[in-house]
């Protein structure tokens, strides 16, 4: 079994919208593990975070989502923010992205407003998540479950799925991510 010290691990976020704490956190999570977060977007060099709707600071892009491969990562976080999951579902290249980690078996962590895109890559059929809540609806027609918890762990499917609704439930997220995501090293 490999270590964190050799696990690289996505996050995919659009050129901008994503909100910073949903990036950050997780990303230092998986610093703390001794992994390797590598930024995946659309955009050619750098994404601009926000705070909810305030702007917040920039991060450079490791790798532009056209030429990533699923293969190179051991799992996914999707942050939210509004702007930024909107945007990525209708990026054909990071929805088939997003369906590479799906099929693989691979894990996907998503918080807040970033299962549009898991709904967009048909990833949630029949499984169990959690988001922020003006997505229940959403997720419900995609044929998924909706609770109200601060982290789900979804294993049903070919990936395992976790899920939380906001940045207040981001310590159990991080939490949920790495020990999922270390089950795949």
């Amino acid at each position: 079994m490999a270590s964190w010290q050799s696990a690289s691990v996505a996050f995919l976020a659009a050129a901008e919208g994503t909100e910073e704490v949903e990036l950050t956190q997780p990303w230092q999570a998986v610093i703390a593990k001794g992994g390797k977060p590598v930024l995946v977007s659309p955009a050619p060099q750098e994404i601009q975070m926000f705070d909810h709707l305030d702007r917040g600071d920039t991060q450079l892009v490791d790798a532009r989502v056209a030429d990533a491969d699923q293969r190179d990562y051991v799992g996914l976080v999707l942050p939210g923010g509004v702007a930024n999951p909107d945007q990525l579902r209708t990026d054909p290249d990071a929805v088939a992205f997003v369906r590479g980690f799906i099929d693989a078996g691979k894990p996907v962590a998503a918080i807040c407003h970033a299962p549009w895109t898991l709904i967009e890559a048909d990833a949630v059929r029949g499984r169990t998540l959690t988001s922020w809540p003006s997505l229940q609806t959403d997720i419900r027609n995609a044929g998924a479950s909706w609770v109200d918890e601060p982290v789900v762990i979804c294993d049903r499917g070919r990936s395992t799925l976790v899920t939380s609704r906001c940045p207040d439930d981001l310590p159990a997220f991080c939490e949920a991510l790495t020990e999922v995501f270390a089950r795949h090293l």
